[in-house]
């Protein structure tokens, strides 16, 4: 779903696609919701508050093409996003919980959903600053807010785009240092511990008894 949602943003242009990639959004917060293990009454309140603040952002991203209310539609989108990482990491980390694929993949999903979370943020800084976001007049929109963030995301940097704001590198910065710290740190500690069900433990040769 995640994956999706980069595709369609990054190769599909039209008004509707906002419409569709917050949808996408609210989906996968719900599903972090849903696999949470959280109470009945904490996840109904969860999902309360996920619907509405996404519909309340998906009505001013749509509303307002530009400025403070886009500003803060983009907001409130990556406060969803973030919502949705938290719980999919406290699901990951929980202590109980042995590692298995499905562990490792919930990682890479709360790393997919950063990038995106971080891609909000931006727009979000570009609506309510006065000047344009990036230097050299690149065009400041979702595709490139998503290239821009996942590029400082991986720390690759290919150096066409650049925030021209201290905001804007603020803000850059922090996302390349959580994104280095997370793969070196979270998924890294996971691969490790992460242990084949259907390979034999040590105690058990896996020969005949």
């Amino acid at each position: 779903m995640l994956v999706a949602v980069y595709v369609i943003s990054a190769f599909v242009s039209g008004s509707w696609v906002k419409f569709v990639q917050i949808a996408l959004f609210l989906a996968a917060s719900m599903l972090a919701v849903r696999t949470g293990k959280l109470s009945r009454r904490v996840a109904l309140l969860a999902l309360a508050a996920t619907v509405s603040s996404s519909a309340v952002a998906l009505f001013l991203v749509v509303a307002f093409s530009a400025g403070p209310g886009a500003g803060v539609g983009y907001l409130l989108m990556a406060v969803v996003l973030s919502f949705a990482a938290v719980l999919v990491l406290y699901r990951v980390l929980a202590p109980q919980n042995d590692v298995t694929l499905q562990s490792i993949w919930g990682a890479v999903s709360v790393y997919m959903i950063i990038g995106m979370m971080f891609a909000a943020l931006f727009a979000a800084i570009n609506e309510f600053g006065g000047g344009a976001f990036f230097a050299d007049g690149q065009p400041a929109n979702l595709k490139t807010f998503q290239y821009f963030s996942f590029t400082t995301l991986t720390t690759l940097g290919y150096g066409d785009f650049t925030a021209a704001g201290s905001g804007g590198r603020a803000v850059a910065v922090m996302e390349a240092l959580f994104g280095q710290v997370f793969l070196a740190t979270l998924v890294a500690r996971l691969v490790a511990a992460y242990r084949d069900p259907r390979r034999p433990s040590n105690g058990d040769s896996g020969g005949p008894q």
